[in-house]
């Protein structure tokens, strides 16, 4: 395999951190790193020959000359030329590749001397400007692919930089653009104005290459992704119990691009969990919270979507179970990473870079590599055990419920004193054999109202999944007591209200013993209408 030594040159006091983390990044990429050896000045140990000297016959070794131009010229020869600028022309003698990075300084910024030689550079070269560390690497990035392209040493090169053959600028949806730039702008003060030309956006975050689009252009702002992916979509499902069987309550496949994903997953996940809702003691806000901190689940979500392998067939998978949240995607670890690795605060490697940026720009993403170690920090701070991360034939992540009886939203609602019997879930089932919610307030209207429709649907949501599942588990005369214990719950306030009251006033569920409702011998059983729903749910 071809190994190109890449000479990473600036003046030596100038962008010193960014030479080593250029440096770290090319090696620990799981592309990149296979075919690029690094080299910049901290390298070199002491030897008894003058500097320049040293560092000209390093040009001379290297296959790509990868310059960093900033404000500053450097130190000056007997000739009132600095090293910097006798490397490049040393590196043009040579006919090496010539890679050059100028930082977006005003040119009244930069000495006179550096600015001279940033005009010799534009002469012969096309230059790359960048304004922060991300927007350089993406650049160098977006350039080496370029290079291992050219040289065809890769005849196909990494999934979200490659060029896609038949889309075109006119794939684009302009307003998809505009709201990125909307959201940039306001998280991370993306410099383009809001009206910016679609090409120009794309230009400027290296998705574009002489009017073809990248893979990456396509997932992120494409009309239609999935005609050009077709595997890009995300499939959600929730189970009742802790494995995957049949009934399915719940399943979505969801298309869209890469932010759409990513929300409509974490909506799907979020009104399936239990969401307690607090009092205004300390606040004129009703305070609330999911059973699973929200930003453990979004972190997980975002991942599997960003870091996935784009050249598998397989998708995205969300799957919600009794005890845990498990999301799978065809990807894997950078080379010579444990999952133990993940746990801790770790270099920030993207499996898709030029996807990862704009996911970052939008808010959507952290680049300092502690998302996983967030993770762990997020649960254990809310006593749920520790996520798990496993890599096998796809790359697992495990989140898991509370370990006692996962509350309801009922039961954290009761111990917050703000729904009780503020709403009453009726619960009708329509032709198709759907169990479908009607909301009808009792009581306590304006309480329900500032709730807002996020949680008065979760509220309908719930319930119906809670009458689904009483049916699944009454294949004969239970007591309350019995159907408590199948349903592995604790609450009874709660089983009466979100499972029992709502399948009796449906005609789903009946009593043994009506005329005496608090019997102690007191049973429940399937009505012929809740049987008929029981056996079309089982086929499904």
């Amino acid at each position: 395999m071809q190994t190109l030594k890449i000479f990473i040159s600036s003046v030596q006091n100038e962008f010193r951190k960014e030479r080593k983390a250029l440096a770290e990044y090319l090696l620990g990429d799981p592309l990149l790193g296979r075919f690029f050896e690094p080299f910049i000045f901290e390298q070199l140990p002491a030897v008894d020959q003058r500097a320049d000297h040293v560092y000209l016959k390093e040009v001379a070794r290297c296959d790509i000359y990868l310059g960093i131009l900033g404000k500053e010229y450097g130190s000056v020869d007997k000739d009132g030329i600095s090293p910097t600028e006798r490397e490049f022309d040393h590196a043009t003698v040579l006919h090496k590749t010539r890679l050059i990075f100028l930082s977006n300084d005003p040119k009244n910024e930069r000495q006179p001397s550096q600015q001279l030689f940033v005009d010799k550079v534009q002469g012969v070269l096309v230059r790359k400007g960048f304004s922060s560390f991300s927007d350089f690497k993406s650049a160098v990035y977006a350039s080496l692919i370029r290079v291992l392209f050219e040289r065809e040493i890769i005849r196909s090169g990494p999934f979200d930089a490659t060029l896609h053959e038949r889309a075109t600028i006119e794939d684009i949806d302009t307003e998809k653009i505009r709201w990125f730039i909307r959201i940039a702008r306001s998280k991370r003060g993306f410099p383009l104005p809001e009206e910016s030309d679609p090409a120009e956006v794309l230009t400027h975050l290296n998705l574009i290459n002489d009017k073809r689009l990248s893979n990456a252009a396509l997932l992120l702002f494409a009309k239609e992704p999935q005609r050009f992916f077709i595997n890009s979509e995300v499939r959600c499902a929730q189970y009742f119990g802790t494995e995957v069987a049949k009934p399915i309550p719940s399943y979505k496949v969801f298309k869209g691009n890469v932010f759409e994903l990513v929300d409509q997953a974490l909506n799907f996940v979020l009104s399936k969990l239990d969401y307690s809702v607090g009092t205004r003691e300390n606040s004129v806000h009703i305070p609330g919270k999911y059973e699973i901190p929200k930003e453990i689940i979004s972190e997980a979500i975002v991942n599997s979507i960003v870091h996935r392998d784009y050249t598998s067939n397989g998708s995205v998978q969300v799957m919600l179970f009794a005890d845990r949240l498990e999301i799978w995607n065809p990807g894997s670890l950078p080379m010579g990473w444990t999952v133990e690795k993940l746990k801790k605060t770790h270099a920030s490697i993207p499996a898709n870079p030029l996807l990862a940026e704009p996911m970052y720009l939008a808010g959507y993403i952290e680049r300092m590599g502690t998302g996983t170690s967030d993770m762990v920090r997020i649960a254990l701070k809310n006593h749920l055990p520790e996520p798990e991360f496993i890599q096998e034939d796809s790359f697992v992540v495990k989140v898991f419920r509370p370990v006692s009886e996962n509350a309801t939203m009922q039961d954290n609602v009761q111990a917050g004193e703000q729904l009780t019997e503020q709403a009453t879930e009726q619960v009708t089932e329509q032709v198709t054999g759907q169990v479908t919610p009607q909301v009808t307030p009792q009581v306590g209207e304006q309480v329900w109202e500032q709730l807002g429709e996020q949680v008065r649907e979760q509220v309908r949501e719930q319930v119906r999944e809670q009458v689904i599942k009483l049916l699944t588990v009454l294949d004969k005369e239970y007591s309350a007591n019995d159907l408590l214990k199948a349903l592995q719950l604790k609450g009874r306030r709660n089983f009466v209200m979100n499972y029992l009251k709502p399948a009796i006033e449906n005609d789903l569920v009946e009593q043994t013993e009506p005329g005496s409702p608090n019997s102690p011998t007191q049973k429940y059983r399937l009505t012929a209408k809740g049987l008929q729903l029981q056996i079309k749910l089982k086929k499904e």
